[in-house]
C-alpha cells in the first residue's frame, strides 16, 4: 500500500503494526484488547505512542469538553480503534472531530472487528 501526504511514512509503519496485531488476534474483542496490543507492537517497533491522550475542546475561548484519543503516536497521528461490524459514518465523523480539535492533520480510523483490518486514513 503506498500511502502520500503529511506523515505517509509514520502512518505505513503504524499501518503495519495494526495488521501485525490483526493477523495475531483476528476478529472478537473487545476494543480495549486492540488498543493494548497495538500499544505494545507500536512501542516495540521504537515509536512513542501515547494511549487515551485528553484533547481538550475549546469553543469561543471556554474549554468545553475533553475526548481521548485512543492513540497519539508521535504526537502528530491520532489512531482510533474500533470492533465493530463496519465503520460507520459517526465514526468518520467524530475521528475527523478529533484531528480539528488537536489541531493535527493525520488520523487512522482502525477497525478490528472485521476478517480484514479495515482501514479509513483521514486527513484535517
Amino acid at each position: 500500500m503506498v500511502v502520500l501526504g503529511p506523515d505517509a511514512e509514520l502512518t505505513e509503519q503504524i499501518l503495519g503494526c495494526a495488521f501485525r496485531v490483526h493477523a495475531v488476534l483476528g476478529c472478537g474483542f473487545l476494543e480495549k484488547v486492540y488498543e493494548n496490543a497495538l500499544l505494545h507492537e507500536l512501542r516495540k517497533t521504537g515509536l512513542k505512542a501515547e494511549q487515551q491522550r485528553p484533547i481538550q475542546v475549546h469553543y469561543d475561548g471556554s474549554l468545553v469538553g475533553t475526548f481521548f484519543a485512543d492513540l497519539l503516536v508521535e504526537g502528530r497521528v491520532i489512531v482510533e480503534l474500533k470492533a465493530v461490524k463496519a465503520i460507520e459514518d459517526i465514526h468518520l465523523a467524530q475521528t475527523l472531530n478529533y484531528l480539528k480539535a488537536a489541531a493535527l492533520k493525520t488520523a487512522l480510523l482502525l477497525n478490528f472487528g472485521t476478517r480484514s483490518l479495515e482501514v479509513k486514513r483521514l486527513l484535517y
